[in-house]
């Protein structure tokens, strides 16, 4: 029987009875080629039914004539009539119910410019990128619910099982719900009737269009965070307006908008577990009682599920990051098999994936939208070889478990006495900790399958010869390169450390110091911005120096809008597009630095720490005589070059499938 009895019940949603509370959360794949549905989108779907979700929702679908970006799915234009039943037919023999998305964007944009063919509920400027939209004019709401509808007939006669309505995030439903963002004197502004008309038509017409049958959710905004915008109060009064049209089959909500709140539709370990749940469950009850009601928001682990549906506090679990993790998330925690689940980082890198054009990818995840991806198990290696791995990093570490479990004899050499290389330092800082579900998963699958794990110990190229395996993977990371500006006699003389030897010395000392702590910021990656809030908990004041135009460049835009939110908040001082002069003054604390446009000179004084975080050098000195002794080498992680956890768990697990 289930750990998790409460979880693993049925539950009844509109017409339809689930086996479970677990339903995929809609998140965009980006799978799709020209709008057209491919293998990888249905397999990916399919392998999250097989899983174990009971109800799937997909990412947002090209419903209206104007949506045409090439990674949407095409509904409206009957185009991929034959591709849409294929995925809910794949989706339904693995025992899931297949929802689509109804979403337009409107003003919304996300890009680092302005969409010139944006259309919204009134003509303001979205507050995150400033795109100003054409006022629809009242026929053509009237023609874009009536297209919705069509799709959603499209949809039924596919075979899919219903449709979630996204309400939130600042899209087009959103604007018109708000005061904030309707100014409009038609029918479908002024009052709370007249902005929640959109939505009330659509819902009505999808009902009447599709049937009792087709299951219609809804997720709706419980906070968007703007001015004259949408608060837990305004939500509860909303809900109770749709409400009364007794049409939603099941309820949601979701945080933010398209602006500086976006982050928070997306939370990271930076705050508490599941924020959202408690405040779910007073909407959801108050304003729609009766309806089964989902939660979601950080919501990683089987046991924070169980006590969800066990207390009452909602009747599904929705997960999207988790399951994009690990697709057998609730199969394995069905199983008793929690150790073998590989959990979300909610480091939002997928999100970051998505939004930059190169479709869903995972950090934890090597293999997402593979045919086979679910409960996945290695295949046997033709011929077992023996196989070294130098660097117990997250990229040596993915390699030694995978070719393990392809049968090879492996060994890895770590020079730290524990795995996880800098992604092990990283998850003791601020907002780190979900980072140690990389290596912990990594080591338990490592000894599970009889990789021999020689940790503490710091290999040469005479001892790996010795050993003579038939291939070597080289995982031995990197080293973060000396500052031109400082003088080399203080490398020589350590007087100056990288961020993440300052973050080892540092740790020892949890007192206050006084003074300023400098961090050279040339890396911009999260590790910079985690370890900037671990100097803040220890010296009067911490200011980052960069020499590009802001902070965290190489992190997702919900990323860096967090590290901004967090850091000014305790009042780090950041300065941005300077470098600092050659040889600053550490004994009298002052830094000068110029700015690198205009050349204006200013100095940071009372600086009493000074480290960086510049760019890696890799660590491959071994490469060239393991190569000269006919050895096979593969160079991989931040040996190969500077990389990042995606890339890192991705190379390691490619380097072990070609042995």
């Amino acid at each position: 029987m289930s750990g998790y009895p409460h979880l693993f019940s049925p539950v009844r949603v509109g017409e339809h009875l689930l086996p479970s509370r677990i339903v995929h959360a809609s998140t965009s794949t980006h799978y799709c080629i020209d709008g057209r549905i491919t293998d990888r989108l249905i397999d990916y779907y399919a392998n999250r039914a097989r899983g174990g979700a009971a109800l799937l929702v997909s990412e947002p679908m090209a419903m209206l004539p104007w949506q045409a970006l090439p990674t949407r799915p095409q509904v409206l234009s009957g185009v991929n009539a034959d591709g849409l039943a294929r995925w809910a037919e794949a989706v339904a023999r693995e025992g899931g119910l297949m929802l689509g998305q109804v979403q337009d964007n409107g003003r919304g944009f996300r890009a680092g410019f302005r969409n010139l063919a944006a259309r919204g509920a009134s003509a303001l400027p979205d507050d995150l990128s400033w795109t100003v939209p054409e006022a629809m004019a009242t026929a053509d709401i009237h023609a874009m619910i009536d297209a919705f509808v069509a799709s959603c007939a499209n949809l039924a006669a596919a075979g899919f099982a219903g449709v979630e309505i996204s309400a939130g995030h600042g899209h087009i439903s959103p604007q018109s719900l708000s005061v904030h963002s309707n100014r409009r004197e038609d029918e479908f502004g002024g009052d709370l009737d007249g902005r929640t008309r959109l939505l009330r038509l659509l819902m009505r017409g999808i009902r009447e269009a599709c049937g009792t049958g087709f299951l219609i959710g809804a997720k709706l905004p419980a906070w968007d965070g703007m001015a004259d915008g949408i608060d837990e109060a305004e939500a509860e009064r909303i809900t109770a307006r749709l409400h009364a049209e007794g049409v939603m089959d099941y309820l949601t909500y979701c945080w933010g908008s398209h602006s500086d709140t976006l982050y928070r539709h997306l939370p990271d370990n930076h705050g508490p577990r599941m924020p959202y749940v408690e405040t779910i469950h007073r909407l959801g009850r108050a304003g729609a009682p009766g309806v089964p009601l989902g939660a979601l928001g950080l919501i990683t682990d089987p046991n924070e599920g169980e006590r969800i549906v066990r207390d009452g506090l909602a009747d599904l679990v929705m997960l999207a990051r988790p399951l994009v993790t690990d697709p057998a998330w609730p199969l394995k925690a069905r199983e008793g098999r929690e150790a073998e689940i590989r959990y979300c980082v909610s480091c939002n890198t997928c999100w970051h994936m998505i939004t930059s054009s190169r479709g869903l990818l995972c950090d934890n995840n090597p293999r997402v939208g593979a045919p086979d991806e679910a409960d996945w198990r290695p295949e046997p290696a033709a011929v077992p070889r023996k196989v070294a791995v130098v660097g117990a990093g997250i990229a040596g570490m993915e390699a030694a478990w995978v070719a393990a479990a392809r049968g090879h004899e492996v060994h890895l050499f770590g020079a730290s006495d524990e795995p996880g290389g800098k992604t092990r330092l990283h998850a003791g800082l601020p907002g780190g900790e979900g980072l140690s579900s990389i290596y912990d998963y990594q080591q338990l699958a490592a000894l599970r399958h009889g990789a021999r794990l020689h940790l503490g110990r710091r290999i040469g190229a005479g001892e790996l010869i010795a050993l003579a395996p038939d291939a070597v993977i080289l995982a031995a990371g990197s080293t973060p390169a000396w500052p031109s500006f400082l003088p080399d006699a203080w490398r020589e003389e350590g007087l100056v450390p990288d961020l993440r030897e300052a973050v080892r010395q540092l740790a020892a000392y949890p007192g206050r110091n006084p003074g300023t702590a400098l961090i050279w910021d040339e890396d911009h990656g999260m590790f910079t911005y985690d370890a900037a809030e671990f100097l803040a908990d220890r010296f009067d004041q911490v200011a980052i120096l960069t020499p590009r135009e802001r902070i965290a460049s190489d992190e997702s835009l919900v990323a860096r809008q967090g590290v901004y939110h967090r850091l000014y908040r305790r009042g780090v001082r950041i300065v941005t597009s300077v470098r600092p002069l050659p040889e600053p003054r550490i004994e009298e604390g002052e830094v000068a630095y110029a700015n690198v446009y205009s050349g204006a000179v200013d100095v940071l004084r009372d600086v009493a720490f000074l480290t960086y975080a510049t760019a890696r050098v890799p660590d491959d000195r071994l490469a060239a005589p393991l190569r000269a002794a006919g050895i096979a080498v593969t160079t991989i992680g931040d040996c190969k070059a500077p990389r990042i956890a995606l890339t890192a768990t991705a190379e390691g697990y490619r380097a072990a499938m070609d042995l």
